[in-house]
């Protein structure tokens, strides 16, 4: 005879999205295990604690060799939480689970931080989350509305918050929405990711990705430059890639075709 429940409230099921970063593998898998090394090496911790999918659309490959390079991943402590555009046949058991329908949103983040993961969004979308994975979340406590990018292929305003601090290190600030606006520096560490353009009036030390949903027009300004990263609608350039004259001095960095471009402000 079975029981009957006591408790009579409903269990709640409610929609979280959760913000992803995409690897998109290219042929020969060794090649491009090479030059995900080097940015791991260039950018310590950038995989740390982030979710990733694995976009293995035309790719002409076997079930074994996508597990072999589920493999090479995860001893590079890569986590992948789902295959996108995988056929059937390639997907087996134990292996993560077929992806679709996902959107645009801000990686690499991705979020992590060199030493530790923590990260918060600095916005929301339809009431979920966009992306949280613990720790000191870096919240914005005083936000307001501010214009639309300086650059922008969009006729209509974009949303943009302002964070009225620093971004410590171990921080993220994700805002895929928009413009974000950071009123102080950023640490090395720390990571600023933005639908739009990203603009740091102080110096910036950490990681910044802009553009991070596919505008190709947003930009990076900051008033002095010593980053670990920058980033324009996944294109990206390390530190030693940049000129070294412009380090130390207030910069912008834009997207030129299939090149980031920098110039002093």
């Amino acid at each position: 005879m079975s029981e009957t429940p006591s408790d009579k409230r409903p269990i709640r099921l409610k929609g979280r999205s959760f913000l992803a970063i995409q690897l998109s593998p290219e042929l020969p898998f060794e090649n491009w295990l090479a030059r995900l090394d080097d940015l791991a090496r260039r950018s310590t911790g950038f995989f740390l604690g982030r979710p990733i999918v694995l976009d293995v659309e035309g790719l002409d490959i076997t079930q074994e060799q996508l597990k072999d390079l589920i493999g090479e991943l995860g001893e590079r402590s890569v986590r992948i939480m789902g295959i996108e555009g995988a056929r059937h046949s390639l997907l087996g058991i134990g292996m993560p689970p077929a992806m679709q329908g996902g959107r645009p949103a801000a990686d690499i983040d991705p979020a992590a931080a060199v030493g530790r993961p923590d990260a918060a969004p600095a916005g929301t979308n339809d009431g979920k989350a966009d992306e949280t994975s613990g720790g000191t979340p870096a919240v914005a406590e005083k936000t307001r509305p501010q214009p639309a990018p300086l650059v922008s292929d969009q006729s209509t305003q974009l949303p943009s918050i302002v964070i009225d601090r620093p971004v410590r290190s171990g921080q993220s600030i994700i805002f895929p929405e928009g413009d974000v606006t950071i009123v102080g520096s950023v640490s090395s560490g720390a990571e600023v990711v933005a639908g739009g353009s990203i603009h740091i009036y102080g110096t910036l030390r950490g990681r910044a990705l802009a553009g991070s949903v596919g505008n190709t027009n947003a930009r990076i300004f900051c008033s002095k430059l010593e980053a670990e990263l920058v980033a324009i609608d996944g294109l990206y350039k390390m530190p030693d890639d940049l000129d070294a004259g412009l380090v130390g001095q207030a910069v912008t960095i834009w997207l030129d075709g299939e090149t980031i471009r920098a110039d002093k402000i």
